[in-house]
């Protein structure tokens, strides 16, 4: 039963009271309320075949392009996490190795209506330098709109050429980060095949800076059509890791702590007289009226929760390796 009279607060899309049992849904996960994400697309010659042939050559048929349906399910995916459903989507290490091929501003709901055909210039290295001062310069920009926090999601199949020259810059960062010159940053790193350096992507994701720990995280994929999986189980993991939250009454009496991510449904008892609940995530208070009591039966409560739940990525079947 909904009740279209009530206020509803954002985060929260339903609340229900009976007997002094609430049960509230979430309508989108408040840990990651004003991201900003943007996608990083290797473009270097290695991921050339995993376009495929372009003009005449991709009539002829044969040759799939492996990278697009993953890229088309990323930013659907990624958009669910975004402020505005909008993302910053690039090919990287193009050109001479450092450049950025800016594909535009795209939409998740246009998702569908989108081609991945690789970059204008493959490159001929693989320079990352270049993708950290853009995603900077491009959260500048976001944090004065409105951005509260930043995402960005790296995706490579080689070795570094500039490994150490992007853990001096991140260090940069996480000092920005924390004089609060620039709002929370995550880079999600993600390596696909055999040709990537393992080592190389631990060494910069072990980093942790004083005021901000880690700034970033990875997971190495053995075949493309692994990454998008990946990636939404790695910026799941990144964008909750230290959530949880806590629910207070209206006099500011702890009824309940979640210690590790939020339910999609919040469930919790509150006291006789009580008029509104307050849910406390990542530094934020979140302050929801009650409803008055919900007097239909359990079968429609079911039926809310099980269209409340979230929807998971479709496992792929292939192996990976994980490393923290």
């Amino acid at each position: 039963m909904s009740h279209s009279h009530e206020v509803v607060v954002k985060p929260f899309s339903d609340v229900h009271v009976r007997g002094g049992r609430v049960r509230a849904t979430l309508l989108h996960d408040p840990t990651v309320e004003g991201l900003d994400v943007a996608l990083y697309m290797d473009g270097s010659a290695s991921m050339e075949p995993e376009y495929g042939p372009r003009g005449v050559l991709a009539k002829l048929g044969g040759v799939r392009n492996n990278v697009e349906p993953q890229m088309l399910w990323m930013l659907e995916y990624l958009a669910t996490k975004d402020r505005n459903g909008v993302l910053r989507v690039a090919y990287w290490a193009t050109g001479d190795g450092a450049q950025i091929e800016v594909v535009g501003d795209l939409t998740g709901e246009d998702a569908k209506r989108y081609k991945f055909p690789g970059p204008k210039f493959y490159g001929k290295g693989t320079i990352m330098l270049p993708v950290l001062r853009d995603f900077v310069a491009y959260i500048r920009d976001a944090a004065a709109r409105g951005a509260r926090r930043g995402l960005a999601v790296v995706i490579t199949d080689s070795q570094l050429y500039d490994g150490e020259d992007v853990r001096a810059y991140s260090a940069q960062v996480a000092k920005e980060i924390a004089a609060g010159r620039l709002p929370p940053i995550n880079f999600v790193f993600v390596g696909v095949g055999s040709q990537v350096d393992e080592e190389q992507m631990e060494a910069i994701c072990h980093d942790e800076y004083p005021g901000v720990g880690h700034l970033w995280c990875h997971r190495v994929a053995e075949r493309m059509e692994e990454m998008a999986e990946l990636v939404a189980v790695l910026v799941d993991e990144t964008m909750t890791v230290a959530a949880g939250g806590t629910i207070y009454d209206d006099r500011g009496a702890v009824l309940k702590r979640y210690e590790a991510r939020l339910p999609a449904v919040l469930e919790f008892d509150v006291p006789a007289g009580c008029t509104s609940f307050t849910l406390e995530v990542a530094g934020e208070r979140y302050v929801q009226p009650l409803p008055s009591e919900d007097d239909h039966d359990d079968d429609d409560d079911d039926h809310d929760e099980r269209a409340a739940a979230p929807v998971e990525p479709a496992p792929t079947g292939g192996r990976h390796r994980h490393r923290h």
